[in-house]
Formats: structure tokens, sequence, C-alpha cells
């Protein structure tokens, strides 16, 4: 199983100094190509009053010319905002630049503030998406197209230059509940599962996606997200990452986040209680069986690590490198 960074840009409280942390995220994707993960990937919200940058396909850029082997990519764009065309253009553009290393990773959105702003109705996210998930792959099939949907229309239209990779940039999407994960079977090249989930749920979830890509004549190929955190000792790693990633889990809970619903009051959203089966934390060693556990349990192909979080800022820079550092030391090597 190889490894990715996921990496959040945000400044909470007001999103103050943010050029300072998109220094150091690079540093950190620096670092993470050195230590031997294999890509690191950025999300998208909008008018966030930490400072969320929106636009991660730039980041992606800025984190591509800084490295020379690391796959950059989005997880997740919010495909029903945005114009297929464009983006597809964006993504092919970066693959240029990038000399073959981008990853387009899509998802519906869940937040009803982004889709008012931009004017689209969320009712009709599901066909908006499936429509500009067909949009860009025939847009980068090298060839003139046509195209008469519900939502869009297109007459005779090539996107131009061609893709480095072949035949495309991979599309992955992301998914939380099975009509989701069979959609990611059936239309996508991968499926990203959610950080906050247990290993029990995100097994069934990739089972729904492995017998829909089986079905559509695919080759599975599962990507997990995780929330984790490798540190000398167990205390040291609840005390580190715990109150950021909780800080994370209650802005979940408030905006009735899926794997939360069984949570009625916020007093009962501890670490104790969301912590088995769910967070990746501890020594190596821990760690290290855990991740063992989790690539049997889900058969991933990748495994991309949250170790910031968005809604708290931290944890720290400092504390992130020394973390990757450990990761690329005692689990990276463990797990080829």
């Amino acid at each position: 199983m190889k490894f990715g960074l996921y990496s959040s840009i945000a400044n909470p409280p007001r999103g103050e100094d943010l050029p300072r942390c998109v220094d150091e995220v690079i540093e950190e994707a620096k670092l993470a190509e050195q230590a031997g993960f294999d890509s690191c990937f950025f999300g998208e919200h909008h008018q966030d009053k930490d400072g969320f940058l929106p636009s991660p396909l730039i980041v992606c850029t800025a984190v591509a010319a800084a490295t020379t082997t690391l796959r950059v990519g989005t997880s997740v764009i919010l495909l029903p905002l945005h114009h297929p065309v464009r983006l597809a253009e964006d993504v092919v553009t970066l693959d240029v630049v990038s000399k073959g290393r981008v990853t387009l990773g899509v998802g519906l959105g869940y937040q009803p503030a982004d889709f008012r702003t931009f004017g689209v109705e969320m009712d009709d996210r599901v066909e908006l998406f499936e429509e500009k998930v067909e949009i860009i792959r025939r847009s980068w099939s090298r060839e003139s197209f046509s195209f008469d949907g519900k939502h869009h229309q297109i007459d005779d239209m090539r996107v131009m230059p061609d893709p480095i990779q072949n035949p495309h940039p991979p599309i992955w999407i992301g998914a939380s509940a099975p009509v989701s994960a069979r959609r990611a079977g059936t239309i996508g090249d991968a499926i990203v599962t959610t950080p906050s989930t247990t290993l029990e749920h995100t097994s069934r979830l990739i089972g729904h996606y492995k017998g829909a890509a089986e079905a559509a004549g695919k080759q599975p190929t599962p990507i997990i997200m995780r929330d984790a955190w490798v540190a000398s000792s167990r205390k040291e790693a609840e005390d580190v990452y715990g109150p950021e990633v909780m800080e994370a889990y209650r802005y979940y809970w408030k905006n009735g986040l899926r794997e939360f619903q069984s949570i009625k009051n916020e007093s009962e959203l501890t670490l104790e209680r969301v912590a088995k089966d769910r967070l990746i934390m501890g020594d190596p060693e821990e760690c290290l069986t855990e991740f063992q556990r989790w690539a049997e349990g889900t058969g991933a192909e990748s495994c991309l690590l949250r170790l910031r979080h968005a809604h708290s800022g931290g944890p720290s820079h400092a504390q992130i490198m020394k973390t990757i550092d450990l990761i690329g030391d005692r689990i990276v090597p463990y797990m080829g």
C-alpha cells in the first residue's frame, strides 16, 4: 500500500498569514517525497472563514513545481460547481506542467451554502455530476465530440493539448454511501473513501464499489483516506493529534455528516468513543499493525493521510514534519 498526504491549507480563526501556510505545506510535500510518499492531495471549500483555499489545482501546481516524482491531485473538487470543459482544460494543463503527475479527484459536495453561492441547484447535483464526469473523460479522448445532455450541450469540440498520461489523468471519485460507491465503480477510475468512517463501514463501501467496477469491466482501485498520527508513544499521539481531529469531527457532526448521525449530543463526541476502528494513532509499531490491518481489510492500493486539520489549523508544521519522517522511516518500508 502506497502513502499520500492530504493537506488542508487554512489558518483559523480568521484565515491570516496564508502565504506561510502554503510555504509549510510545500515543505511537507518535499519531505514526503524524500520519505517515500507517493502523492499529495488537496480539497475544495468556499467562503470558509478559516481561509481554506478554494482552488486546489493552483496549490497542486505549486507543489508540482517544487517536487519531481510526487503525484499531485484533488480530493476532492466539488464537481457540480464547475464547468466540465474548463476543468478538463485546467487539469490537462497541469498534466503538462507536472509531466504527467496529476490525478483528478471529484465529489458531489454536501454543504448547501456552496451550491447557493454558485447558483447551482443542490437537488441536481447527481445528474450534474454524472454528466460532467462523462464530458471530462470525452474531453481527454484526443478527438472531437458532441454531447447533448439535460444540463450540458456541446457541439463538435476538442480539448487541446492532449493529456501527457495515457489514456488520461485518473478520475477518482469520493464516496461515503453505497450508491456513491457503486457510481464510482461504474464511471470512475478509483474510489476514495472518507477519513472518518470505521474499518467495517469502509470495507462494506469498497465491496459495493468493487462489485460495480467489475460489472463495468474495470479493475477495481480502492483508495482510503485516514486520520492518522505516528508519534513516539500513544500518549504523545493523543496529546498532539487528539484535540485537532476532534475539532474536525465536531464540525462534521454539526453539519450532519453521515458517519456521526448516530451521536445525538455533542457531549458524546469524545476521542475515546470515536478512536476505535477509525483513527490510526500511536507509536510506530502500533500504527504499522493498524495500517496492515486496514490494507488487508480494504484491499486499498493507496492510503491518503490527513495529518493537518483545517478547522483547528494543527498540528503544527514542526510536528507534521516529525511525523512524516517517522512514517517514512518506520511505516513506508514495511508496507510494500
